[in-house]
């Protein structure tokens, strides 16, 4: 049995939430409509009986004038049987000269030092009466004519229940009709549920509901989009550990043959040059992790990233003071190979981007240009206004790349052959991500200033 705290947490019906509100409103609906047809038939019926009231009183009026006799005192017959529920008096004088049977002999009104003509409800004994007063011919006759209050209400009664009583009998079948109708209605949804409770897991195929209302559309797009976002995610898992698995074999493979090698080597200098190499290997793999992870993280990078309006709201990066700095860490690597860095930028060159993402694109750039370069060669870095735009540019004076090896640049591993340098061939995969989620572009071609090769990365309003 479940706990009061387990029965709270329990997710509510929805099914079960619209059923209650629909009754409840055509409950509450009925009640206001009960409430205003009682107001109402109970004003008209009074207008109706107090009419009839002023007719008969009227009519005693014209009956009383044309009587000759008027000393002489009579009582009228009961002719319906409903006649108890209506009195009426004729004073002359100040005395009785006609009632009906069921009227008392004193004033229905009480005395009072003068007369008013009008509506009245009074009690005459145990009972209410409702009694409407004139005057007749001459001023001295009085006519009094009077219904009993009890018989409005049973008139009222009787039309309410007329009324109101097929359409209390129809509420709970209006009730039914309603669970039925919001019951049909989530049917789309309990499909849906029951389609995603029996998908397969390894399933990321976009769910497709034929007979799917339009409310619910929202909600698929959103989870279809969940499901290729989630798709993107693994595919770029499972590449990602196929390139560690593809590229760590290498030099893993080199580090043990070189550990055997010093292992077995009994010259100091070759064991010496064995270890070093082993180093170097340790090297190349962890710069190898470093820019798998590096990819692996822009690739998992959500989509909106590039968005304009989330750039915007990024800190401003002084591009020119940030290109200084990663020169200032590259200089000992170029002076080791006798090569210039050069750099031409102006002041407080500001964009809006991460500078983290920028410091690792201009830095695989650099890297990437002094390693393929040869020695003595010249790597110039500029960042300059062209327009609206910002441009970072880095080209050398290398050998380059031929037309075909240009068209291959983007594909992941891709290397040059006979360059003579390690590399896991992720470097240009790197920028161009990076420039992708900075709102930049970035292309190679050939540079005519060096004659090597010139990378441009351009923001288009910087």
């Amino acid at each position: 049995m479940a706990t009061p705290a387990q029965a709270a947490l329990r997710p509510q019906s929805l099914q079960r939430r619209l059923t209650l509100l629909v009754i409840g409103l055509m409950a509450l609906v009925w009640l206001g409509t009960a409430v205003m047809t009682w107001r109402d038939v109970r004003h008209e019926l009074d207008e109706l009986l107090d009419s009839h009231l002023a007719q008969a009183a009227a009519l005693l009026v014209v009956q009383q004038a044309a009587e000759v006799d008027e000393e002489r005192s009579r009582d009228a017959p009961l002719l319906h049987r409903y006649a108890t529920q209506v009195a009426f008096q004729v004073w002359h004088e100040g005395q009785l000269v006609q009632r009906s049977a069921n009227a008392p002999s004193t004033p229905m009104l009480a005395a009072a030092h003068e007369f008013n003509s009008g509506f009245r409800t009074v009690p005459m004994g145990d009972v209410e009466w409702r009694v409407f007063a004139t005057h007749g011919a001459e001023n001295d006759v009085h006519v009094y004519v009077g219904e009993r209050v009890a018989s409005r209400q049973s008139i009222l009664f009787a039309v309410m229940r007329s009324t109101l009583g097929p359409l209390a009998l129809a509420l709970p079948l209006l009730a039914l009709a309603a669970w039925w109708a919001v019951r049909q209605g989530m049917r789309p949804m309990r499909r849906l549920g029951q389609t995603l409770a029996t998908r397969d897991p390894r399933t990321l195929a976009p769910v497709v509901s034929a007979d799917a209302p339009a409310e619910m559309q929202p909600m698929l797009g959103a989870l279809n989009g969940l499901f290729e976002r989630i798709g993107a995610m693994m595919e770029a898992e499972r590449r990602f550990t196929a390139d560690a698995a593809h590229e760590l074999r290498t030099p893993i493979a080199a580090i043990r043959t070189q550990a055997q090698v010093a292992l077995g080597e009994t010259d100091d200098a070759r064991r010496r040059h064995a270890l070093q190499a082993t180093l170097q290997g340790c090297d190349r793999a962890t710069r190898l992790v470093e820019q798998l992870l590096t990819l692996s993280r822009l690739e998992a990078a959500p989509a909106a990233d590039a968005d304009t309006a989330r750039i915007a709201e990024t800190p401003p990066v002084d591009l020119a003071a940030l290109a200084r700095r990663v020169l200032g860490d590259s200089a000992q690597a170029a002076v080791a190979r006798r090569q210039t860095l050069e750099l031409d930028t102006g002041d407080a060159l500001t964009i809006h981007a991460s500078e983290t993402l920028l410091t690792a694109l201009l830095r695989n750039l650099v890297d990437n240009a002094l390693r393929y370069s040869p020695e003595g060669a010249t790597v110039r870095v500029s960042v300059q206004r062209d327009g609206m735009a910002l441009r970072l540019r880095v080209q050398d004076s290398g050998p380059g790349l031929t037309d075909a090896d240009l068209q291959r640049l983007g594909e992941r591993f891709f290397r040059v052959l006979g360059s003579g340098q390690s590399g896991s061939g992720l470097g240009w995969s790197i920028v161009r991500r990076i420039a992708t989620a900075q709102g930049a572009t970035a292309e190679a071609s050939r540079s005519p200033e060096l004659g090597g090769l010139r990378v441009d990365v351009r923001w288009p309003a910087a």
